[in-house]
């Protein structure tokens, strides 16, 4: 997932003076910060918003299930310190089931697409403790038994284009890549172009395999792919991300999305599952998110883009 800097430096102010009840959580192993501790708190997706006195802000996503249960949060991260989360309220519309990704709508304060894994696409605007849905849209190309756990929006020379993926599953599944052009028509709904699709497999991790459980795209086109390995709501995980190739849009809006048939892994990460990966601009680092079951949720930096 990819914003623009004049996108994080309005939103931060909003971020900071947002309401909720607060709650820190502990710094946990390797460099990771806790974000939850069981399986109503993992991080299926975030966002950036900000980055202000050494603090990197973010919106999470969680793919709970149950009406009441939280759908989105403010995140507060900070190397070497703890993590703080705030929950939203969700307003507007019906709560969505099993949230798997979010990103910010560039050049917009406060908005962003929300993707849940059948394949509907929640246009949302925060405002202080809430986040309300502005509409609802499904995906195009949606195949049978399709999951999708990934976004991603990317702007180039004035136009926007998005990628996204069924997350395939084990050696006989691999995962289906989509990127499209992409608009708001007249009435306020996502619009999609034309769709191109390729075919991906993660080099790591093996086993039961989400081939794609996260997608970002940095400034310089090059797109990032997390894979992720799940055997249970206890695990074990395992999980990686690799640079598996680019997105392009020229001047005239046509997509290119070209997948490496060698992907380099950048990271291996043991002992948890990555399900949100969204590089920081105007730097090399990549915040990542984790949805660990029933251990909750971690977040940590790395520098991967």
């Amino acid at each position: 997932m990819i914003l623009r800097t004049t996108v994080l430096a309005a939103a931060t102010a909003a971020l900071l003076t947002s309401g909720g009840a607060t709650a820190p959580v502990a710094v946990a192993d390797g460099g990771w910060q806790r974000a939850g501790d069981d399986i109503t708190s993992g991080i299926s997706g975030l966002a950036l918003t900000g980055r202000a006195d050494g603090a990197t802000h973010a919106l999470v996503v969680r793919d709970n299930k149950k009406p009441g249960q939280n759908r989105v949060a403010d995140l507060t991260y900070r190397p070497g310190r703890s993590a703080t989360v705030e929950p939203l309220a969700w307003s507007g519309g019906g709560e969505p089931i099993d949230l798997e990704a979010i990103e910010a709508v560039p050049g917009t304060t406060g908005e962003y697409l929300a993707l849940a894994s059948r394949g509907l696409v929640y246009h949302l605007k925060t405002t202080g403790s809430e986040a309300e849905v502005l509409d609802v849209s499904p995906l195009p190309a949606i195949a049978d038994g399709d999951d999708y756990e990934s976004f991603a929006l990317t702007s180039r020379h004035g136009r926007l284009a998005a990628v996204w993926a069924d997350r395939g599953a084990g050696k006989d599944r691999p995962a289906t890549l989509h990127a499209a052009p992409f608009s708001f028509n007249k009435y306020g709904e996502a619009d999609f172009g034309p769709v191109t699709t390729a075919r991906y497999r993660a080099p790591y991790p093996s086993g039961n395999v989400r081939h794609v459980s996260d997608i970002t795209v940095t400034e310089s086109g090059r797109l990032l792919i997390g894979s992720a390995s799940d055997s249970g709501d206890d695990g074990p995980f395992a999980s990686a991300v690799s640079d598996a190739g680019r997105l392009s849009v020229n001047r005239s809006g046509t997509v290119r999305l070209t997948v490496d048939k060698s992907p380099d892994v950048l990271r291996k990460f043991k002992g948890h599952k990555i399900e949100a990966v969204e590089c920081v601009p105007d730097t090399r680092t990549a915040l990542l998110g984790t949805d660990d079951e029933n251990a909750g949720g971690s977040v940590r930096a790395s520098g991967l883009c």
